[in-house]
């Protein structure tokens, strides 16, 4: 696979896309930064391709609960060439393939990363492909699989699996071995989450996914509901769930205040919990890092899992990207280009 040649920027800068007040997709403005310096167990990142997420969306608007050393540049992850390594960073060369986690900085030219939050970019993935993956993998390792449980033999219930987060819970789930429900918006979408491994997908515009869930599982429910959508689906999603069934929500878009039958919960003796992974420790980050090296790169390796980018925009164009991710407009992940 060809790699791009080093770029450097001679005077110490490189361009962002900086957040100066909170707002609409305008919000977001071209800026120049000073390349920042890795510190003893972090390394430097060329970037070539950052992941568009919502919460960059949420953190652009100001409505997002921010790290107190984030920064205002957004961009949770990135793909790209490490241009250099702190003093303590033993694994990591200058001139390696990485992607990475980030808890922001990725709309950049340049950014740095904890080595321990630091991937290979198996080598049939592109950059634009591999930025597309580290916010998704442990976002799903951490909800789906160690908040929420779920076991191989489990049928699970996804919601917005055409999204970023849900093409890749389909896949991770179906790869694991559990059977796999997901909602969608159009009867396109849901093609695109049956083609990802999952058996039965409902759009959700037309169709009652409690009742097609009862009908799949022959009355008995799923054992683990994975949301992202909040207060509106949560009465529902316990209906959707079998006897000690799990539901894990990862986001709130229709509202954080939900209301729920607490004799339901009593009877089928029910789960709920839920999932962030920002502010989570560096150590426990790296704890996931190693468990997605060894149970999902593989995968990835083997073409099993695959990251679905939807859409492609220059660094410039951030906004446009906001723009088409709010609008629904896109089925996967988008993803930024940056260049020189």
């Amino acid at each position: 696979m060809n790699t791009p040649p080093e770029a450097g920027i001679a005077d110490g800068m490189m361009q962002v896309i900086d957040i100066p007040e909170p707002g609409g997709p305008e919000a977001l403005r071209p800026a120049q930064h000073p390349v920042p310096e890795p510190g003893e167990e972090q390394v430097l990142i060329r970037v070539y391709a950052a992941g568009v997420n919502r919460a960059d969306l949420k953190q652009r608007a100001g409505d997002y609960p921010m790290p107190a050393d984030a920064g205002t540049v957004p961009g949770l992850e990135v793909a790209g060439i490490i241009q250099a390594v702190g003093a303590k960073v033993s694994r990591w060369r200058k001139g390696d393939r990485v992607c990475a986690l980030l808890i922001g900085g990725g709309y950049a030219q340049y950014c740095v990363a904890p080595a321990g939050q630091v991937l290979p970019i198996p080598e049939n993935l592109d950059f634009i492909q591999a930025a597309a993956l580290p916010e998704t993998v442990f976002t799903v390792w951490c909800a789906l699989f160690e908040q929420a449980g779920l076991q191989p033999g489990e049928t699970v219930l996804i919601h917005g699996g055409a999204s970023g987060i849900g093409s890749t819970a389909i896949q991770m789930a179906a790869a694991l071995g559990s059977s796999v429900i997901a909602t969608a918006r159009n009867p396109e979408r849901c093609a695109l989450c049956r083609d990802l491994g999952a058996s039965l997908a409902i759009p959700y515009q037309t169709h009652d996914f409690v009742e097609e869930v009862l009908a799949y599982t022959k009355g008995k429910g799923c054992e683990v509901v994975l949301d992202m959508v909040g207060a509106a689906y949560a009465g529902r999603n316990l209906r959707a769930l079998s006897s000690g069934g799990r539901l894990c929500f990862i986001a709130g878009d229709s509202g954080p205040e939900a209301a729920f039958n607490i004799r339901e919960i009593m009877l089928k003796r029910l789960w709920i919990t839920g999932s962030t992974l920002r502010h989570r420790t560096e150590a426990d980050k790296e704890r996931i890092r190693d468990l997605l090296e060894s149970r999902i790169w593989p995968l990835l390796a083997q073409g099993r899992i695959r990251p679905i980018v939807d859409k492609v925009f220059d660094l410039n164009d951030a906004a446009k990207a906001h723009h088409a991710l709010e609008q629904g407009q896109v089925a996967g992940k988008a993803v930024l280009r940056v260049s020189g």
